[in-house]
């Protein structure tokens, strides 16, 4: 083989070794084409801080969720609250006459309108009491008719003017002693057979203590019931002497139960002078809303008008959590909670100021916020 044709045999060796690696690398590539189509489709994963909860299972886990507002620790009065009633949504009942308890008609926790009887007393001070009342009114039909016959007689020009003027306040006297027995036998509720009184509420609502006793020897004093009007009440929050001054009447205030929820309030009053042995001043307070019991306590969220403004946000301190070494506070979204890091402040009474991270208006978890931590660890593996 000559020199020409051996050239000529390696252009064609080469030719087809190009050619064939040509075709391995387009090989490669429609091979590698398909795998690459899904990942060009897949889903993308959700945020790591982010918890989806269903508004049931939210509930079920007892997280609450408040909306937070502008203001710092300055801004809010934290104190201790009880419900009680007013003076006019609270009776006690007490026997007008010291006697023996003969019939009870009312038990605790029944329903009584005003007017209405829950018990008589027999008592002989209600015997003597009626006896009284009909003997001034014999009295005073008695001397209404001895004044009739004067009358007559000096217009008959029989008897003198005199004789006409005593029976005038004879009777007049007499009318009035009979209308005093008559009002003492009405607020002494005085049967209509005069052997006993009656026990009978002022106002309308329930028993909310009876003890009286069939047969039992009660005196004036004694108390039998005490009615309360559930929906006349009023809440009192023990202030402390520094902070008194800074509330107003008029100050909006919340009010936190011991499940967490929260009722809404407003300021009626606050005592000037201080508790003998409380040393605290008195704040009354008006629901505007939800429903409360009586003898309830509760923790009583004051917001003064006279407060300095602040940018800071407080919140309760269960609602901040630590993740990952930040503190982070769980704001809801459509969808559940999403862990947002948060710059925290100053600590007072349970509550913390949150300073950077959060914004007026954000609805974020405060009771049951550590549920949510917990629900979150799950997924990063991070130790509680």
């Amino acid at each position: 083989m000559n020199p020409t044709q051996t050239r000529l045999i390696g252009a064609v060796a080469a030719a087809a070794l190009i050619a064939g690696g040509g075709g391995y690398m387009i090989a490669r590539q429609n091979n590698s084409a398909p795998t690459s189509t899904p990942a060009a489709t897949a889903q993308p994963e959700a945020s790591p801080n982010t918890v989806t909860l269903t508004p049931a299972a939210i509930k079920a886990a007892g997280v609450a969720v408040e909306t937070v507002e502008a203001g710092g620790l300055s801004a809010e009065i934290l104190a201790s609250a009880t419900v009680t009633a007013p003076p006019q949504g609270q009776a006690v009942l007490t026997a007008r006459a010291a006697g023996a308890v003969t019939r009870i008609f009312k038990r605790l926790g029944d329903p009584v309108r005003a007017g209405e009887a829950l018990a008589i007393v027999t008592s002989r001070d209600a015997a003597q009491i009626a006896a009284d009342r009909t003997s001034a009114a014999a009295k005073a039909t008695l001397a209404s008719k001895n004044m009739a016959r004067e009358r007559y007689l000096y217009q008959q020009r029989v008897s003198p003017r005199v004789d006409l003027e005593q029976a005038v306040a004879e009777a007049e006297v007499a009318a009035a002693e009979a209308r005093r027995a008559q009002l003492a036998g009405s607020a002494a509720g005085v049967t209509a057979d005069g052997r006993g009184v009656i026990v009978a509420s002022p106002i309308r609502g329930q028993i909310s203590s009876a003890s009286a006793s069939l047969g039992a020897y009660v005196q004036p004093e004694t108390e039998l019931f005490r009615v309360a009007d559930p929906t006349r009440i009023q809440v009192e929050a023990a202030v402390d002497a520094a902070s008194a001054p800074r509330i107003r009447a008029g100050d909006r205030a919340e009010l936190k139960r011991a499940d967490g929820t929260i009722v809404a309030a407003r300021v009626r009053s606050i005592t000037v002078a201080l508790g003998t042995e409380t040393r605290a001043a008195t704040a009354v307070l008006e629901p505007t809303g939800g429903t409360l019991r009586l003898g309830e306590t509760l923790t009583a969220r004051i917001y003064p008008s006279t407060a300095n403004t602040s940018t800071a946000i407080v919140v309760p301190e269960e609602a901040v959590q630590s993740l990952n070494g930040r503190d982070v506070v769980f704001v809801r979204t459509g969808s559940g909670f999403v862990a947002r890091p948060v710059t925290s402040g100053q600590h007072s009474a349970g509550r913390v100021e949150i300073v950077a991270g959060l914004t007026p208006g954000a609805r974020i978890a405060t009771t049951g916020a550590f549920v949510l931590k917990a629900e979150l660890a799950k997924g990063t593996g991070e130790e509680q």
